[in-house]
């Protein structure tokens, strides 16, 4: 069983157009933020704000596994940069208490593959022309946002805002927002849509994301 897009098609292509919209902003500041692009910067700058660097350091990740293009090379980047537990877990919500603790285990693994499977599919879709990222954060609770702009081939430009947060394991990706959508709260209710038409079954999701 997998997760199939026809009962779910309007809520899905939602989450993934603005999933691989995100991404391609991921990659794309990456080369604006290369020491290529930098080389003629020779005065002193104002140092970066953690969370801004990195963001920064989380799109060259991105560029190395989009030169790849392996669903393997995003999970690594995933894996290190966003807070993938943190993000399966709000991603299933008041279902979380169903899971065992092996179920559990696969859950999280299924969520990191689900969407490292799609970045690495549709990672080339949309391409953009110009990016900057904001140097001055804003922070929101124990979060950190990092606002964004980027401008696409075709004229039309966006602002991403991307929510960073300080955890034991160091700074963490846990959600960003694309035209005023937050990709976690998608992903959610694509899951829950899933779940309310199996009568709650957990275990009906772990298979699907894990196949």
């Amino acid at each position: 069983m997998t997760i199939s897009p026809a009962p779910f098609a309007l809520t899905r292509r939602v989450v993934f157009k603005a999933a691989m919209f995100s991404t391609a902003f991921w990659l794309a500041t990456s080369l604006a933020f290369s020491p290529a692009a930098q080389a003629g910067n020779t005065k002193a700058a104002t140092p970066l704000h953690p969370a801004v660097k990195y963001m920064q350091a989380t799109a060259t990740d991105l560029l190395r596994a989009q030169r790849k293009g392996t669903r393997k090379a995003f999970a690594d980047v995933l894996a290190r940069r966003a807070d993938v537990d943190g993000i399966a877990m709000y991603s299933i919500g008041r279902y979380r208490g169903q899971l065992g603790k092996k179920q559990k285990t696969l859950y999280v693994r299924g969520v990191h593959q689900f969407m490292a499977r799609y970045f690495a599919m549709q990672s080339k879709k949309y391409r953009v022309k110009k990016a900057v990222i904001e140097q001055t954060p804003r922070q929101q609770g124990k979060d950190w946002l990092v606002r964004s702009r980027v401008w696409l081939d075709n004229g039309s430009s966006y602002t991403p805002v991307w929510k960073l947060r300080k955890t034991r394991f160091g700074w963490r990706v846990v959600d960003v927002k694309v035209m005023g959508f937050s990709l976690t709260y998608l992903q959610r209710g694509l899951f829950y849509k899933f779940l309310q038409k199996r009568q709650g079954d957990v275990g009906a999701l772990v298979m699907a994301l894990n196949r």
